[in-house]
């Protein structure tokens, strides 16, 4: 009862905790935040910059052209903390942006966790929310908050199948009756794509690039299978053998072929997850077929290889790069009717 009067005097949010943005859904606002996982900080004193507002846009446009004394930093690495202060100074900027600096009490937060951290992991996002102003924390699994952000029948007593691919972690699972019957998190997702990118950039053109122009290449020529006329794009570095400043032009074909072994890494995902499956639920995906949510799910031709893989129809949600903070939102609207299958809740602070 106290805690859903402090209510009134806090905004209560939910939080999907990135690796590449972070996004923050408000209950009646919908998604009010979305900004990059990134913080600038000065060099040898882990100080974030401009009175602690050097974060997410603002920092991201640092990334790669900061000089000697500033470094910006991600402070998430594969969907868990790797800088315990830096995840809570960001935390706290958004939650203070977000709640506003006058309000009496802390919000309620909701936050979305990869289904594979462990209970350390889980105690460092605790951690930070409450070190960030929380006045009360709970966590949900990552693909449970994308189901319900992607409007699947999760409560239903029938199976609904998710695959979130983020930026550091894809999260695979079937769930049914509120609960997580099967799942699987691996830690191959956007970042991973990237990644391949940039190698084949190195090895095949002998040119160096950085993660941002290895991003537009996924989004605009990037395809999971050929897709389409053949389309190229300019891509612009520095060249690996003389260090000078190079451009060459890449294909889709090119990149296709590129994103190969991350994209079987995830088919593969799935394919174990439904190899897990309970006869039951299996017969049930004959009909309700895979849902896509995430950024990963807008990679072009994704939907067809994992049907291929499968043999189940793939359906990508509707907006899937906000589902996993729509879903904290709703998550929230109905703890009450969640409560039971809470991962965890820290005490009131």
């Amino acid at each position: 009862m106290l805690d859903s009067l402090l209510s009134w005097f806090s905004v209560d949010m939910g939080i999907d905790l990135g690796t590449c943005n972070t996004l923050v859904c408000v209950r009646g606002e919908g998604i009010v935040l979305n900004e990059p996982s990134v913080v600038a900080v000065r060099k040898g004193t882990n100080k974030v910059l401009d009175n602690g507002e050097a974060v997410g846009w603002r920092a991201k446009e640092m990334l790669g052209k900061t000089p000697g004394a500033i470094s910006a930093i991600r402070p998430l690495k594969d969907g868990v903390i790797s800088d315990f202060e830096m995840t809570g100074a960001m935390l706290s900027y958004f939650i203070r942006k977000v709640n506003g600096r006058g309000r009496l009490f802390g919000p309620r937060v909701v936050i979305a966790v990869p289904g594979g951290i462990t209970a350390v992991e889980k105690r460092a996002v605790l951690d930070s929310a409450e070190q960030a102003g929380a006045r009360r924390v709970f966590l949900v699994d990552e693909p449970m908050a994308a189901g319900i952000g992607a409007g699947l029948p999760v409560l239903e007593p029938t199976a609904s199948m998710i695959v979130d691919i983020g930026g550091g972690t894809t999260e695979v699972a079937v769930m049914s009756l509120g609960d997580i019957a099967c799942s699987e998190s691996v830690r191959v997702a956007g970042d991973e794509l990237d990644e391949a990118i940039i190698n084949y950039m190195k090895r095949r053109h002998g040119m160096m690039i950085g993660e941002q122009t290895a991003e537009r290449v996924k989004i605009e020529i990037g395809s999971a299978a050929p897709v389409g006329p053949q389309t190229t794009m300019e891509v612009r570095g520095r060249g690996v053998v003389d260090g000078l400043p190079k451009r060459v032009t890449v294909t889709s074909t090119e990149i296709c072929d590129a994103l190969a072994e991350p994209v079987d890494n995830i088919s593969e995902a799935v394919k174990r997850t439904l190899e897990n499956v309970e006869p039951e639920l299996a017969a049930d995906l004959v009909e309700n077929g895979i849902t896509l949510a995430g950024g990963g799910a807008l990679l072009r031709g994704l939907d067809m290889v994992l049907s291929t893989k499968t043999g189940l129809q793939v359906r990508i949600a509707d907006d899937p790069l906000t589902c996993v903070a729509r879903g904290t939102g709703i998550y929230l609207d109905n703890l009450e009717q969640y409560k039971a299958n809470l991962e965890s809740d820290s005490d009131e602070i």
